[in-house]
Formats: C-alpha cells, structure tokens, sequence
C-alpha cells in the first residue's frame, strides 16, 4: 500500500513541478518579474509544494519502512 501511495504523491508532485513552471512562464508572471525581480505566489506555492509531495513520495517508494 505504500509503494501506491508513494507513487501517486511522485506523481501529483511531478504535475505540480510541470504546472510551476508554466506559470512562472506566462505572460502575467513575465511581466511581475520584470518590475519586482521575484516570480508570482502561485508559482513558488506550485514548486513548492511539488517539492515536498516528490520527496515524500519517492521516500515511501526508494526507503520503504522495516516491518518489526
């Protein structure tokens, strides 16, 4: 059951990476980073959040728990 659940948050978290990067890449997002040097909330909350369901999804899949 961990290796799916590991799976699907690889999975859900690779999708988020995707979708952050194409809202960094909008036009909206161009042109904010034009004036004000960082990019748009929406984006860092996207890689963000993409970050941590990609490690806590490869964790349950490469480091599976020891079973007492």
């Amino acid at each position: 059951m961990n290796k799916i659940t590991g799976a699907i948050c690889l999975a859900i978290g690779i999708v988020l990476l995707i979708l952050g990067h194409n809202v960094a890449q909008s036009v909206d997002s161009q042109v904010k980073s034009l004036f004000t040097g960082s990019p748009t909330d929406k984006a860092v909350y996207y890689y963000i959040g993409g970050a941590i369901l990609c490690a806590a999804g490869a964790a349950q899949l490469f480091w599976p728990r020891k079973k007492s």
